[in-house]
C-alpha cells in the first residue's frame, strides 16, 4: 500500500517530511490538511490522529505522528535511503539525535513565538503582547547563536557533517518559516548569523529541486502576509 503523508506545506515539519520523501524516491500520497482553516481539528482527522497535528503518516495499518519519529521510521524502513540522512554509526547517529532533541525546546520554541507575536496575532486583529514578543525574540536569538557557534562549528551541516541529515531538514524548515516575518524584522534577526545563512543555502542546494518546490506555498504566503501587514500599518511594499 502507498504511504500516506498528511501534511500542510505551511507547516515546518511537514515540509521536512516531503523533501525527504522526494529526495529518496519514496512513493507516497500527499494529503493536505489545511491548518489555517483548522482542518486538523475535524472529527474525521482526530479519529486517526488524536493529537490534531501535522505531519502524520499512515503506512498500511500503522499510524505515526511527530516529524522526528516519522523521519527516523522512514530511514529505517527504506533500505535505499542514503546513509548520510541517518548514519548507521552509533556515535554519528547519536549526534543527529542530540540535534533533534535540542530543536523543539529551543529553535522551534523561539521561531513559533516570534511568528505568532509578529505575524499571526496582528493579522487576526489581536494586539501583540510586547513583553511576550521580546521574550520570544530573545529565545530565538539565543537558539540561532547556538546554531551558529556550536551545531555549525565543525562543518557545513549540523553536528559537523559533510552532508545533510534528517536534523538539517527539520531545522532548516524551521528557519525558513521566518520568511513570514516582515522583510525588515527577518533581516534584522537573521543577518548576524552568517554560518546559519550559508547553511540554509547549502541545504537548498543539496536538496534541489525539491526544496524550492516544497517551499513554494510558503513563498506565496510570505508575499500575501507582507502585503496585508503593510496595509494594516499604512505602508506600501
Amino acid at each position: 500500500m502507498t504511504l500516506k503523508v498528511y501534511c500542510d506545506r505551511m507547516s515546518q515539519p511537514s515540509r521536512a517530511i516531503l523533501i525527504f520523501c522526494k529526495m529518496n524516491g519514496i512513493d507516497f500520497e500527499e494529503i493536505t490538511i489545511n491548518i489555517l482553516k483548522g482542518e486538523q481539528h475535524t472529527p474525521e482527522y482526530k479519529a486517526i490522529n488524536p493529537m490534531s497535528q501535522v505531519p502524520m503518516i499512515v503506512d498500511g495499518d500503522f499510524t505515526l505522528f511527530e516529524s522526528h519519529s516519522i523521519l527516523i521510521y522512514l530511514c529505517c524502513k527504506y533500505p535505499r535511503v542514503a546513509s548520510h540522512w541517518y548514519p548507521s554509526d552509533l556515535v554519528e547517529r547519536a549526534k543527529v539525535h542530540s540535534v533533534l532533541d535540542w530543536h523543539h525546546a529551543n529553535l522551534r520554541r523561539g521561531s513559533v513565538g516570534v511568528i505568532v507575536n509578529n505575524v499571526l496575532l496582528p493579522l487576526n486583529g489581536v494586539p501583540s503582547n510586547p513583553q511576550l514578543a521580546e521574550e520570544a525574540e530573545k529565545t530565538l536569538e539565543k537558539a540561532l547563536t547556538v546554531l551558529e557557534t556550536f551545531w555549525l562549528k565543525d562543518g557545513p551541516f549540523l553536528a559537523g557533517r559533510s552532508q545533510p541529515s534528517i536534523a538539517d531538514l527539520n531545522l532548516v524548515s524551521e528557519v525558513m518559516e521566518l520568511e513570514l516575518l516582515s522583510e525588515e524584522l527577518h533581516d534584522r534577526i537573521l543577518s548576524p548569523y552568517k554560518k546559519v545563512l550559508q547553511w540554509v543555502e547549502d541545504t537548498k542546494s543539496a536538496t534541489a529541486p525539491h526544496f524550492e518546490e516544497i517551499h513554494g506555498v510558503l513563498f506565496k504566503t510570505r508575499k500575501e502576509f507582507r502585503e496585508l501587514m503593510a496595509a494594516k500599518s499604512g505602508k506600501t511594499e
